[in-house]
């Protein structure tokens, strides 16, 4: 198109054809607006697709938007058990590569972007700066260039590029590049062989937290109990807390809860140290294996392999010429960010949010799904169908629609928050629910198998006390 062309006349661009991204594509497609979809891998949901041998916490129930059921009730298409907990590639295969083939030609596959901007205009000029049409730069499979010109961007591409390093200040530990290939930053699928015969009678270190770790040490303590020597080393930058695996039986989403149970009974039946108050600075070769180095000067006993789960990360490279509002810790929009700061929610307190939430001081681009939370870690599937809802209705100037936000998150049994500095004694009330709880001090400890009384009462209130 021209760029004289009016911005109205123009296409929605969305960024990423993953859960949000169709989602967004099939509200913009309900109110009558053109939308172009942009996604980088060969079919739908690529990056879910990297993780599809993952079970999810939610069921079919909360991971399906309504505005898409709608688009895809004429093509015959039907639900899976509401009550059922897909995998990642149950999710990509039965409903959403069913949503982008509805949406046909307005999906376009192996398309990277590149960069956004205005039509004439970097992020420095002010003159007459919202009356042009945004550029879309892209590149294709085969190494072809374009641009195309909209007039909204949504930015659905989600944090899955780009996953947090081993090094507690943020960056990678020293050496932790070389060591690339013994070092890995995605949960094992450990029904692949070769990847099981990777971890299999190995020593491995898992690094992280939160439901991936849970998941990878779940998974590391069943191949143990058929694989002699298979072994566990849990890292972890904070100490051990009655909230350190989760809301367990009060989490209100009951998979999510067991799952944390999962990774405490891997501990606990000796399949998995715990090594608290741990921050790695360096991973050194140490023969055919590597040494974690801690900030403290703490070296642990040589692993095989390590597994890195410290987050995801927004890529922000191809949007620096957009005028961005975002908060210098979390990397989300600015009123966002106070509503999903893990020092202060993971009892479902995120309040209600949408369009208003998600603007910038450039108006018409939008940051949702994953990648709106920036570095927060609490993100569900829901969420990001209400802001795509809201945001769509937005662009479209139906903004009694688009402030009409409601959203009630399952509470997830962990009181407080996790926090965004881990310090080892920190006390972990967070505005929560639950009394203070003291963590040990930073140690090397085995739970329940040969754990002194005091070690095992300090687990029994790991179910967490919301509920």
């Amino acid at each position: 198109m021209s760029t004289s062309t009016l911005p109205d006349q123009l296409p929605v661009v969305v960024i990423g054809a993953g859960p949000s991204g169709l989602a967004a594509a099939a509200h913009l497609t309900a109110r009558g607006l053109d939308v172009t979809v942009l996604e980088t891998g060969p079919l739908a949901a690529d990056a879910v697709r990297g993780w599809g041998h993952v079970r999810l916490f939610s069921t079919w129930a909360e991971l399906t938007d309504p505005a898409a059921e709608k688009l895809l009730a004429p093509t015959g298409w039907t639900k899976p058990d509401s009550a059922a907990y897909p995998t990642g590639a149950d999710w990509a295969e039965l409903y959403l590569q069913p949503l982008a083939d509805v949406l046909g030609d307005k999906v376009r596959y192996g398309a990277t972007v590149t960069g956004v901007s205005r039509v004439g205009r970097d992020r420095i000029v002010d003159a007459d700066r919202d009356a042009q049409p945004f550029t879309v730069d892209l590149v294709t499979a085969d190494g072809r260039e374009e641009r195309l010109l909209a007039r909204a961007v949504i930015d659905a591409s989600g944090t899955w590029t780009l996953p947090s390093p081993a090094g507690g200040n943020g960056l990678p530990a020293l050496g932790e590049r070389a060591a690339a290939d013994r070092v890995s930053y995605r949960v094992p699928d450990l029904k692949d062989p070769a990847v099981r015969a990777r971890y299999a009678g190995k020593r491995t270190a898992v690094i992280g937290s939160g439901a991936s770790a849970f998941t990878a040490l779940a998974g590391l303590a069943a191949l143990a109990k058929e694989a002699d020597g298979t072994h566990a080393v849990w890292v972890l930058r904070r100490g051990i807390s009655g909230s350190t695996f989760g809301g367990g039986s009060a989490d209100q989403l009951p998979a999510r809860g067991a799952l944390g149970l999962a990774a405490k009974a891997a501990v606990d039946e000796g399949y998995a140290d715990a090594v608290t108050g741990f921050r790695t600075d360096a991973i050194e070769r140490d023969g055919e294996r590597l040494v974690l180095v801690g900030d403290d000067g703490r070296r642990l006993d040589p692993v095989d392999e390590v597994i890195v789960l410290t987050g995801l990360r927004p890529d922000l490279s191809f949007l620096t010429e957009m005028r961005l509002g975002l908060d210098e810790r979390l990397q989300a929009p600015l009123a966002l960010a106070p509503l999903i700061d893990p020092n202060q929610h993971s009892c479902g307190t995120v309040y209600p949010h949408g369009h208003q939430e998600l603007s910038h001081p450039e108006p018409g681009i939008y940051l949702v799904g994953m990648k709106s939370y920036g570095r927060a870690p609490t993100f569900l599937a829901m969420t990001g169908y209400e802001q795509v809802r809201s945001v769509a209705a937005a662009i479209a100037g139906d903004l009694e629609a688009a402030d009409r936000v409601e959203l009630t998150l399952p509470e997830s049994g962990v009181c407080g928050g996790a926090g965004l500095f881990d310090e080892p004694n920190a006390q972990q009330n967070g505005g929560g629910c639950c009394a203070p709880a003291p963590s040990p001090a930073p140690t090397l400890v085995r739970i329940g198998v040969g754990a002194t009384a005091a070690g095992e009462a300090d687990q029994a209130s790991s179910g967490g006390c919301c509920g």
